[in-house]
């Protein structure tokens, strides 16, 4: 069972990750293959991080291309 904590990190991952696509700053995002992870697509090849690494780089990237 996700925790409310973990459940508003993930809403806020998908919120970036779906920002970062419509720029075209990654190729695709979703979840991850286990619990806890989140794909994001760089380059046509999927990377598996946790949500928590997933938020910080989504928002460090949206940030260096503004």
């Amino acid at each position: 069972m996700q925790t409310l904590e973990t459940s508003l990190l993930k809403e806020q991952v998908h919120q970036l990750a779906e920002e970062a696509f419509q720029r075209k700053l990654i190729s695709g995002y979703g979840d991850g293959e286990y619990r806890g992870g989140y794909q994001i697509v760089l380059d046509g090849k999927p990377r598996h991080f946790s949500l928590s690494y997933a938020y910080e780089f989504l928002r460090k990237l949206m940030v260096s291309y503004q």
